[in-house]
């Protein structure tokens, strides 16, 4: 018991405590807000559970990542990567559909949980793409491995996409672009990726985007012309969040406007309406506080893995919550991108913890860096 003791006192001692209370609080948080959502719509009474195991297990997969050398896990590549494209191949064949999601992104497991494995998926691709990164980067403006650089990005972007899941591709295309940025791209490929982009732009829009996609974007410049349809989601979830005010109507008092996926995409629009301006102040409060110390663990870093393994994760985090929240004011179409720590499902939340250990793992295996507290 002794030794038990010790052992945790050493890991403490060791790790960023900062931001090991800052996922602490912010999913504790997160579990009193969906136990509120819970009491307004009694059809999700277990979520609560689900949501502080899979914090709890998260919280377990991230100490024992951060007590793995980056490296080390970035060297393994060719365990993990082909049981994850298996698994995300495998959806193609028996994927489920999660909600009202239209895309068959999830595998069904007993018990009546389900796994999408494409989240996993980008845990994996910041730990490669860092290590390709590291690998190259005193060369990494050369056209071979830039166009290597190019391939490795872009093959998640378009798997996730034939998917049927464009919202979590285009996280996998802002971790990509975030991390190639981070690591010293020469602007003459920026400029040239720009240019080739808004020339692609008719392609994506006519060839590519189907007519509810290009309808979810149109909406945002024809408001109140289908209010029952493409705008419902968001209309209700506006009026949600503007009924709260600054103090909300109470987390706790079962009185709550239904809103479709009020518990994933737009779980933004009941934390509005149960505690107000200022409950949505502290839920970005807390998520940025996180991202800037994730950036701070970055700066500290002793090699340019480490650096962009951390921006790989702040990217995820950043995105997913400005997109998320975007979705909800109506500001940015309906894409499912949920938002970090706080939307309902197990799978969300131990991808985060991955990725908080991975940064773990950065600041407590930097030996020459000494870390600020």
């Amino acid at each position: 018991m002794k030794k038990i003791f010790s052992s945790i006192a050493g890991y403490i001692k060791g790790t960023d405590k900062a931001l090991f209370f800052l996922c602490i609080l912010t999913s504790g948080f997160a579990v009193l807000i969906l136990a509120g959502l819970s009491i307004s719509f009694p059809y999700l009474g277990r979520m609560p559970i689900v949501q502080g195991v899979a914090a709890v297990g998260g919280l377990v997969v991230a100490i024992i990542i951060s007590k793995i050398d980056y490296r080390t896990l970035g060297k393994l590549w060719k365990f993990y990567v082909p049981v994850l494209l298996a698994l995300v191949a495998l959806t193609f064949i028996i994927g489920v559909q999660n909600g009202t999601a239209d895309d068959k992104a999830w595998i069904p497991l007993p018990f009546g949980l389900s796994f999408q494995p494409s989240e996993w998926l980008k845990i994996a691709f910041i730990l490669t793409f860092s290590y390709h990164v590291d690998a190259v980067r005193d060369e990494i403006n050369k056209l071979k491995n830039v166009l290597l650089l190019g391939l490795h990005g872009i093959f998640p972007v378009l798997l996730i996409h034939f998917q049927g899941d464009d919202g979590t591709a285009l996280i996998f295309a802002f971790i990509f672009v975030a991390m190639l940025f981070a690591a010293g791209l020469s602007w003459k490929y920026i400029a040239a990726a720009a240019g080739v982009l808004v020339v692609a732009l008719p392609i994506l829009w006519f060839k590519v985007f189907d007519q509810d996609q290009r309808d979810r974007f149109l909406i945002l410049f024809n408001p109140n012309s289908d209010t029952q349809g493409l705008e419902y989601q968001q209309i209700n979830g506006k009026i949600s969040i503007g009924s709260g005010q600054v103090f909300g109507n109470g987390l706790f008092s079962g009185e709550h406007r239904y809103v479709p996926e009020i518990q994933n995409d737009f779980v933004f629009s009941f934390i509005g309406e149960a505690l107000g301006f200022l409950g949505c102040l502290l839920v970005v409060g807390l998520i940025t506080a996180l991202c800037v110390k994730i950036l701070l663990v970055s700066r500290a870093s002793a090699d340019w893995m480490g650096k962009s393994i951390c921006v790989g994760v702040f990217m995820m985090l950043a995105s997913q919550t400005i997109i998320n929240i975007g979705m909800n004011l109506g500001v940015l179409p309906v894409i499912g991108v949920t938002l970090p720590f706080f939307s309902a499902g197990g799978s969300s939340v131990v991808t985060v913890y991955m990725g908080i250990g991975l940064v773990l793992s950065v600041y407590m295996h930097n030996k020459t860096t000494l870390f600020m507290e």
